[in-house]
């Protein structure tokens, strides 16, 4: 049922996508002076929120009612595999692990009218196959299999997930399983205190914010992400060729060749709408999509996929992008005051580079910052000497002129890291006098 769902599913993208045509592209420049776009500057998003962010920085390029918290569904599924990413990189958790199926777990991943792969209950399967279940036929059963493997049981993995969220500023999550269904599907995986219809909720910025620090810290993520199909115990009576949900993936039915889509996650259930959280690279600039309940009419309608291709399409049409590199200055951020110093100033440098997205009708002279000192370094709002060479001495908060998105989290700036290019030498303790008496007058 599901294969042949799928296949009818793909066959109505394909036709979709030709009968209403593609949007116009053009791939994002890096450079530092103004073009001129022919595209549309508007994103008519049929979905109830959405928003697009450069993947590096969470620096919000589109958004519509992004604070918004709306159930997910198996967008859910990315917050787990942090987590168990993070159990694999410290050695709780191996690869080739084998993970026993218990009863209760068994029945979610048994049941035909959801995304899974047949797990038996008292066999055994690995730490990857059901990793790679879960990303690429988003399984429920094999994603709860592995919350439990991390956690010692379902109740004590959402503990950990919602300190994760907490940690990773989603301040909207609403967490009560590893998978993204009702508390009711999940049977005995579930709560007994809890409404049968609660499910997973959070907003698209919330996210976005999951999609950026998962891409940051573990970007081998999308190395399973981005594979179109792949066999779970092939050769066996369970044998389930998994096909990706995600029909933006190159050769599937919603591709489009001139944006190279490599993840993450869809998400879709009665409450959720159809939901997915999309990423692509043009031109080395990596940008994250989530669309939140697109506008759809049946399991087989594409319209999370025609939303995010807006978005994208927008991203990559009406931006471009400037490099400052490390060792390069920033306006408003050049100099620091110094105190008790041979100079009066300091010149500083970015000790790490940053890209910033900003408008064809923009140019680079909008970057503007403002210098904010380790506090350990300051006196009298000023860098104290001595300080060596190279030393950081507090961080470059960099904005863009204009810009009335900003960047995740609710603000308007981004900070990287400010050092001295030179030793700041402490005056003698003449000229220290002098000045004070200076001062005074």
């Amino acid at each position: 049922m599901k294969r042949l769902k799928q296949v009818v599913m793909g066959l109505v993208t394909a036709m979709t996508l030709f009968a209403g045509g593609l949007s116009s592209f053009s791939a994002p420049l890096t450079a530092q002076a103004a073009t001129t776009s022919t595209s549309s500057s508007t994103v008519n998003l049929k979905a109830k929120a959405g928003i697009a962010v450069d993947a590096t920085t969470g620096q919000i390029l589109y958004d519509k009612n992004s604070d918004q918290v709306l159930p997910v569904a198996s967008m859910t599924k990315l917050l787990s595999i942090y987590l168990v990413l993070d159990a694999v990189h410290i050695g709780k958790l191996k690869w080739n692990q084998k993970v026993t199926i218990n009863k209760a777990t068994a029945k979610v991943a048994q049941n035909t009218n959801l995304s899974n792969v047949p797990l038996r209950s008292g066999h055994s399967y690995t730490v990857k196959a059901l990793y790679q279940a879960s990303l690429i036929y988003s399984a429920n059963g094999a994603i709860e299999a592995l919350g439990i493997a991390v956690a010692g049981s379902p109740h004590a993995f959402v503990t950990q997930m919602r300190a994760q969220a907490k940690k990773l500023g989603m301040t909207g999550a609403k967490i009560y399983n590893a998978c993204g269904l009702t508390n009711k599907q999940v049977g005995k995986l579930g709560y007994t205190n809890v409404a049968g219809s609660t499910e997973n909720e959070w907003s698209a910025a919330d996210q976005a914010k999951l999609a950026v620090a998962l891409l940051n810290k573990y970007p081998e993520v999308l190395k399973t992400t981005s594979i179109t199909k792949q066999w779970f115990e092939k050769g066996t009576a369970d044998a389930t060729k998994m096909e990706n949900w995600n029909w933006m993936l190159k050769g599937l039915s919603a591709s489009y060749s001139k944006l190279h889509v490599d993840g993450l996650k869809t998400g879709t259930s009665d409450a959720a709408g159809a939901n997915f959280t999309g990423t692509a690279h043009n031109g080395g600039n990596r940008i994250i999509t989530v669309v939140l309940h697109a506008a759809h009419k049946s399991e087989t309608d594409p319209a999370r996929f025609q939303q995010t291709q807006k978005m994208m399409s927008y991203v990559y049409n009406n931006f471009k992008t400037v490099s400052l590199k490390a060792g390069s200055q920033v306006t408003g951020s050049k100099t620091v005051k110094t105190n008790d110093a041979k100079e009066k100033t300091a010149k500083t440098v970015l000790t790490s580079g940053l890209k910033l997205w900003i408008r064809n009708d923009q140019v680079a002279s909008n970057i503007q910052s403002t210098t904010k000192l380790k506090a350990k370094l300051t006196k009298n709002k000023a860098l104290e000497a001595p300080v060596s060479k190279n030393t950081e001495i507090g961080t470059a908060n960099i904005s863009l002129k204009g810009d009335k998105l900003g960047f995740l989290g609710n603000t308007k700036t981004t900070a990287v890291p400010l050092k001295v290019t030179k030793a700041v030498e402490k005056a003698n303790i003449f000229v220290r006098m002098w000045r004070a008496i200076v001062a005074l007058f």
